[in-house]
């Protein structure tokens, strides 16, 4: 029941129209390639001021709330987030109303007014105090590690900036980012569920053939080399220490990617993962813990995060190593490996049913050049073995690719500890 069709406008504004007719509802979901790597030097966490920005207003509609107002009468709920390397604008919508949506979103991205400047940079800075203790220190594990992991990289900044950068941004700064980076060529328009494509493709067109823009601005490469372990500890007044131990991946086009995400259900993928079943049922000092994976343009990441009482931190950090370490050394049992990939398959027949996952799916992968379909992952899937999960493991978990941030009320001798921990991690690798 699912096809998708694709079209590129003169002006190079890449659509993709994902026809889902069995649904009642429709995504529309707008893309831009930037994000907190293209960040403007000295200018940190601009990618995201600048989205907050385009919701106060615009040529059209004189503030957020006619903005709001504006999709709500046609079923949506408009909203948008900023990562490392893009920004995307979506809303769900009336499937009769797709094209006064992209005409909302056309007022949004290019006749912004930008005003309330001060306003939004008070907001901003309310976010960023959430990851920041009261000695001013970072807090956020994530973005301890990736610091870690990329110093002195836009990767290793926090998308959100610094409470300094984000009070230097000014209407000037946001205008060239805008210029610089919000251009046909760096974006791209997608539609999942019940709609017409030509509908669709003649809105975009009309709303949007107008836009102009050059190329936009390439991003730094990532290219540092990490040699040895590292770990950075922040003292915090919690109840709990929060950790994440994080390793430098895979890019975005690395084979072994499929492997990784099955790797990351092998660890933390439900009630039957290793790390829950370590970690919660038998140690019992988690209520939970997580894994994800990052994959950008030439680098990436999987990160483990958990929190746990202070006297139980040495214990955690402990499993976590001998868990990864296993995989590393050690082929995953055929029934392991098949229930895993059941889930899998399971979840992506699921995905069918979301056109939040159907857009971004599609309209994501074509952005990245990473456009597959739920058959092409499910046969990839399929394909991988105990073997390649071992090798590839191996080369994730390598001694030269781990961090470790924790955060909270830590005590020194457990912090002592974790670094021995740490350091004899590298035994046995060769």
């Amino acid at each position: 029941m699912l096809s998708c069709t694709k079209k590129v406008l003169p002006n190079g504004l890449r659509l993709v129209s994902v026809e889902m007719p069995h649904l009642h509802s429709a995504e529309i979901a707008i893309y831009i390639k930037a994000g907190g790597r293209d960040d403007t030097p000295g200018k940190a966490g601009i990618s995201h001021f600048l989205e907050h920005m385009l919701f106060r207003g615009s040529s059209e509609f004189a503030s957020n709330l006619e903005l709001e107002i504006a999709f709500e009468a046609i079923g949506g709920s408009v909203n948008a987030a900023t990562d490392e390397e893009t920004t995307c604008y979506f809303s769900r919508v009336h499937p009769d109303q797709i094209a006064e949506g992209i005409r909302l979103f056309s007022s949004m991205l290019l006749t912004p007014t930008l005003e309330g400047l001060e306003i939004e940079k008070r907001i901003i800075t309310e976010e960023a105090l959430e990851d920041i203790n009261e000695r001013g220190e970072e807090t956020n594990t994530s973005n301890l590690c990736s610091k870690l992991l990329w110093p002195d990289h836009p990767l290793g900044t926090p998308t959100i900036g610094y409470l300094d950068s984000i009070k230097g941004i000014t209407e000037q700064d946001l205008r060239r980012y805008l210029a610089d980076h919000y251009v046909p060529g760096n974006a791209l328009i997608v539609a999942a569920g019940r709609h017409s494509p030509e509908q669709f493709f003649a809105a975009c067109e009309k709303f949007f053939a107008g836009w102009s823009g050059g190329s936009a601005i390439a991003p730094v490469p990532a290219n540092q080399v990490q040699q040895e372990p590292r770990a950075m500890f922040v003292k915090d007044s919690d109840s709990q220490v929060n950790l994440q131990i994080a390793f430098r991946g895979f890019a975005r086009q690395d084979k072994r990617l499929m492997g990784l995400r099955l790797m990351r259900r092998i660890l933390s993928g439900g009630g039957s993962s290793r790390l829950h079943l370590s970690l919660r049922e038998k140690l019992g000092i988690v209520y939970s813990v997580d894994a994800s994976l990052s994959a950008y343009e030439e680098t990436g990441a999987f990160a483990i995060e958990l929190s746990t009482a202070p006297e139980n931190l040495v214990l955690a950090v402990s499993e976590v190593l001998r868990e990864v370490k296993s995989l590393a050394f050690e082929e995953v049992g055929e029934a392991e490996l098949a229930r895993v990939k059941e889930g899998y398959f399971y979840d992506l027949e699921y995905s069918a049913d979301s056109t939040y996952e159907m857009q971004v799916r599609y309209g994501w992968g074509e952005l990245m050049s990473l456009l597959r379909t739920i058959e092409e992952d499910r046969a990839e899937a399929a394909a991988v073995g105990a073997e390649e999960l071992r090798h590839m493991a191996h080369a994730l978990f390598a001694p030269k690719n781990l961090v470790l941030a924790a955060v909270g009320p830590w005590r020194a001798p457990a912090k002592r500890a974790v670094e021995k921990l740490v350091r004899e991690y590298r035994k046995g690798w060769g």
